[in-house]
């Protein structure tokens, strides 16, 4: 399983990922917005607390996206 071990939160709702494997990824969390909990991500305050905690990505609230999600859902950021 690839664990997140760094993020920074972007504009407009994307997250840049680093993961064990040594890759950096670029998640887009705009789809998940509108999906139950997750709707509280809309306040850019509280996205932007981002942080990395049991080896994915957390938010204040008990908020969390699995690390398989985000290693699988995202791309090769743009130089």
């Amino acid at each position: 399983m690839q664990c997140v071990t760094k993020v920074v939160p972007k504009e407009d709702y994307h997250l840049l990922v680093t993961f064990s494997t040594g890759e950096t990824k670029m998640f887009d969390a705009r789809p998940y917005l509108e999906k139950g909990v997750f709707t509280r991500l809309k306040d850019k305050q509280l996205f932007n607390q981002a942080y990395v905690a049991y080896d994915t990505i957390c938010w204040p609230g008990n908020l969390d996206i699995a690390p398989e999600t985000l290693y699988d859902r995202s791309r090769s950021p743009l130089p």
